[in-house]
């Protein structure tokens, strides 16, 4: 029997306390083995198989996490042992089915992470900035339109050097990264 449970995390510390909760509450499991990512940049990940052998429960798991590249996860597969003996095959496959039911069973929050860049141009080029800006659905965050011009504006960190380019590259305009107001160059 598999049981699987998941979980929106945002720090290893939580992450080792809905580990506890769920071993305290499926106490006579046989295993409880889990995968996790952290961070916007996906760079804390870790996979346990919880006494299964090697790469059977906490790889499976992870890649269910990874395929539908979600972050600030935690997918948590308690086996209660029956007497069937399932093999490597058969153990992967379990794993992977039972993480992927607990996402299909689960609505996700998408968030995106996003970045702040200001623009500096003469008047004279508004038009050209206001394309950029309209054609790749930006957000503009405040502006001034002077004869020295600003705008501040928001990009999903994906898309981010593909705009830097065309704003600095194609109508060669000055621009800066900004971080809560402050440059970061």
């Amino acid at each position: 029997k598999f049981i699987s449970y998941i979980f929106n995390v945002k720090s290893e510390s939580e992450i080792k306390n809905k580990i506890k909760i769920i071993k305290k509450e499926e106490h006579s499991a046989n295993h409880h083995c889990y995968a996790y990512i952290l961070h916007p940049d996906k760079s804390a990940q870790k996979e346990s198989d919880d006494g299964e052998p090697s790469s059977t429960a906490g790889k499976p798991i992870l890649n269910q996490i990874k395929s539908n590249d979600l972050t600030n996860t935690l997918i948590i597969v308690v086996r209660y042992f029956g007497g069937t003996k399932l093999g490597i095959k058969g153990l992967i496959n379990a794993y992977k089915e039972s993480s992927r039911d607990a996402l299909q069973k689960n609505n996700f929050k998408t968030c995106y992470v996003e970045e702040f860049y200001e623009v500096l141009f003469k008047y004279s080029q508004v038009n050209k900035v206001m394309k950029v800006i309209k054609e790749n659905s930006l957000k503009i965050i405040s502006h001034k339109f002077d004869i020295d011009s600003f705008l501040i504006f928001s990009v999903r960190k994906k898309y981010a050097d593909k705009i830097i380019s065309i704003l600095k590259n194609k109508h060669n305009l000055n621009v800066k990264c900004k971080m809560n107001n402050n440059e970061i160059n």
